[in-house]
């Protein structure tokens, strides 16, 4: 019997899946619990209309990160830090204030969970760390820790 599954099933399926299944356990399990629906008729155009949309928003969102993209390609953000002794900083800069120095510096809005940075930068230099704007679209963008004394 063909199911189009209303959840993510483990060993069986995700959600919005076509599979077939067993009439038995269709019927008694899958169906009592709404876990998954007979494909047929106007559940099957409906499947297909929500995929159809799902494609057409995630196009979106993968060209505004192309967008974002381009406009961060090779571009230098600086990060002012109060520092001491051996370029060594009382802080550390971490994601979020890369986030805000991208923000501020280039106008380009990014959370601070896309910001790829391993470990919080803790000393003076430069670094190329990588923002992965979309799961497609990643690009590594150039950090520069400066004193705030001298800037």
């Amino acid at each position: 019997m063909k199911v189009i599954l209303q959840q993510d099933i483990p060993k069986i399926g995700k959600e919005g899946e076509i599979i077939t299944v067993a009439d038995g356990y269709a019927r008694n399990y899958l169906f009592p619990r709404k876990l998954a629906v007979l494909a047929e008729g106007g559940v099957l155009k409906n499947l297909q209309m929500r995929q159809a949309l799902e494609e057409r928003r995630s196009e979106k969102i993968k060209s505004e990160a192309d967008q974002a993209a381009a406009q961060l390609t090779g571009k230098t953000v600086t990060v002012p830090a109060k520092a001491g002794a051996n370029d060594r900083l009382y802080g550390s800069i971490t994601a979020q204030d890369i986030a805000d120095a991208i923000k501020s510096s280039l106008g380009v809005a990014v959370d601070k969970r896309k910001v790829q940075l391993i470990d919080p930068i803790k000393a003076m230099g430069t670094y190329t760390i990588p923002v992965k704007l979309h799961r497609d679209v990643s690009v590594p963008v150039t950090v520069e820790v400066v004193n705030a004394a001298a800037a």
